[in-house]
């Protein structure tokens, strides 16, 4: 499959994609900007893809180890190509594996933080990419909420946090996910495509094991008036934390 090599602002990434496969959107750095990790701390991103995430916390985050699960083996590949080309290493380890076997991937409690930016549409909803990459990573053909909530209670630590990205149609579904895992939501996020239309997707973290309370943020808004310029806000997460 053909590659291109695209190049990040952000920590100055380098990233190998396919041509006409799975290429990353604004999600993955929405969602690393809306996290808070810690010194030391060690991360797990359920479905990783090409790496994006993982790498972008690398950059952006004082974490110890970044581990990135993922089910396609040539993505996984091409994941572990771009951590090396990227010289990370000795912080992010790719998992090649499927999430719902997540009890023969990782110790239970092993993980501090877990991030997720999974499959939005269940299957039968919406139209299926023909490519097995964008499909894969769009529709829930491999691994559905449960699995993806499942795995992360399983991985966290009492206190951990699982942050993932998501669709806002199908908020209800995700808090009540949560909370039948163990996992409390503690912060909500919405983010919408402009200032006058509902919100499309939402931003939310977890807490295992916490008492009940959620902060609802100030919205995100991605684009200024009618045309397809990104806010400031947005703007400025893609430039270089240094």
């Amino acid at each position: 499959m053909k590659e291109t090599v695209d190049e990040l602002s952000i920590g100055n990434l380098q990233l190998l994609q396919a041509e006409n496969g799975y290429r990353f959107s604004l999600d993955p750095v929405l969602l690393a900007r809306f996290v808070d990790v810690r010194t030391g701390e060690v991360v797990v991103d359920l479905g990783s893809g090409s790496g994006i995430i993982p790498l972008l916390l690398a950059k952006l985050s004082p974490a110890r180890k970044l581990l990135g699960i993922e089910l396609q083996p040539r993505l996984a590949a091409r994941a572990e190509r771009n951590v090396e080309l990227n010289g990370l290493q000795q912080r992010v380890e790719i998992i090649p594996g499927d999430l719902r076997q997540i009890r023969q991937l990782l110790p239970v409690a092993s993980a501090d933080l877990v991030v997720s930016n999974p499959p939005y549409r269940q299957v039968g909803h919406g139209r299926i990419s023909p490519a097995d990459e964008r499909a894969a990573a769009r529709h829930e053909l491999a691994g559905g909420l449960d699995d993806f909530v499942s795995a992360a209670a399983w991985l966290l630590n009492n206190g951990g946090r699982f942050a993932l990205i998501y669709l806002a149609e199908r908020l209800p579904e995700l808090l009540g996910r949560l909370v039948a895992n163990g996992i409390e939501p503690k912060r909500l996020r919405m983010i919408h495509p402009r200032k006058q239309s509902p919100a499309r997707l939402v931003l939310v973290e977890g807490r295992k094991a916490a008492r009940p309370g959620v902060v609802v943020e100030k919205p995100l808004y991605i684009y200024e008036g009618e045309g397809r310029a990104y806010t400031d806000e947005v703007l400025a997460m893609y430039q270089d934390p240094a």
